[in-house]
């Protein structure tokens, strides 16, 4: 179980959107199909790193939301849901990449500030409940004080060469850059919690791979199913019968990392139905006298339509390192040597699964 061993309720999965999918909202607005994980045996996922090691970051903790760390005080739950989650994936035939972030849109600031200040706020309420003793609410505003440091990164990269895994380093935005790999065909599906994927022009988009499963509400002898889903673009134009710069359109109303306040009153429905009315954002914005937006719609436009991407990569998938992965997370980071061995048997017997259905060059070579 990739979350150790503590549930994840509702009130979590709340948290958790706020810390890790705080793109575009639209998710009352694209049709969804449901699968398993096993499904997707033999495809290609090219995961939004950042966003994932943010959910473990988030999810992987004490009861009193401390986060697991080793004898120097170096924080590890990032570690952790790294290497027993894409042990998991692996050992059911999925061929993972992992994409990290560069440099982001300067119109980005923004985000970025307000995201600051929301952690520096859950921090003081999280001492603040430890105070009281509200362990169930510390653990809640804990979730929320989650923060990458290039240590992190940088071992969660070291990680991953060990493990034969795949990953790029994006010039900018890594749900851009995942995007990207999958309409080159280099991957058969993009990963994130956010949506905003989507108007990097993903053309499938699958949530919730580093989150599914079941999961016990404290207390309580209730079960809530984390599963994973999958969006696709052209389903979703067609369903609303809108293109692709109308969907971006939307998304700029609804409010997106680059103008995090979008329009007042204005949700993906009611977006949907003024573009549609309309046809451009253009032509919509007159009619929007209060709306006021912190640099022209059009910039904003133009990050997704041409995002800042790379096409120097090459996606080899090797055998896993097993006595490096050992001694760098038994002996350096204090974990269990039992079980990461485990997992690293996991990844073996699904590189052999994957083996017995292609050809060895089609699993461990791929290159553009």
């Amino acid at each position: 179980m990739v979350f150790s061993s503590h549930s994840l309720n509702k009130k979590s999965l709340v948290m958790l959107r706020l810390v890790c999918c705080l793109g575009v909202n639209l998710r009352d607005l694209v049709p969804k199909t449901t699968v398993t994980l096993e499904s997707l045996s033999g495809k290609s996922i090219a995961i939004d790193a950042y966003n994932a090691l943010y959910q473990f970051l988030a999810i992987i903790r004490q009861p009193d939301g401390t986060p697991l760390k080793d004898r120097t005080g170096r924080i590890t739950s990032h570690l952790s849901g790294l290497l027993y989650r894409t042990s998991n994936l692996v050992e059911m035939g999925i061929k993972v990449i992992y994409v990290f972030d560069g440099v982001p849109p300067a119109l980005k600031e923004v985000e970025i500030k307000r995201r600051a200040r929301v952690k520096e706020e859950a921090l003081v309420k999280y001492e603040k409940a430890l105070q009281e003793g509200k362990v169930e609410e510390a653990r809640m505003y804990a979730q929320m004080t989650s923060k990458l440091k290039d240590y992190m990164a940088d071992d969660s990269k070291r990680l991953l060469n060990l493990m034969g895994i795949p990953w790029i380093q994006a010039p900018s935005e890594g749900e851009a850059q995942a995007a990207h790999l999958a309409k080159k065909h280099d991957a058969d599906f993009c990963a994130s919690q956010d949506y905003d994927s989507l108007l990097f022009g993903a053309p499938q988009l699958i949530r919730n791979v580093t989150i599914s499963g079941r999961r016990k509400l404290p207390r309580k002898n209730v079960y809530i199913e984390v599963v994973p889903e999958i969006v696709e673009l052209n389903k979703v134009l067609n369903e609303l019968g809108i293109l692709y710069e109308q969907l971006i359109d939307i998304g700029i109303l609804v409010g997106t990392d680059f103008n995090p306040e979008g329009v007042k009153g204005v949700g993906a429905k009611t977006g949907l139905q003024r573009i549609k009315e309309h046809g451009s954002l253009e032509k919509l914005l007159p009619t929007l006298k209060e709306a006021t937006f912190p640099v022209e719609p059009v910039k904003i436009r133009e990050i997704f339509l041409h995002p800042k991407v790379t096409d120097n990569y090459r996606l080899v998938w090797k055998e896993p390192d097993l006595e490096g992965v050992v001694e760098f997370m038994c002996g350096e980071r204090d974990f269990s040597e039992d079980r990461v061995r485990k997992a690293l048997e996991k990844m073996t017997k699904g590189m052999e699964k994957i083996k017995g259905k292609t050809t060895l060059e089609a699993w461990f070579g791929r290159s553009a």
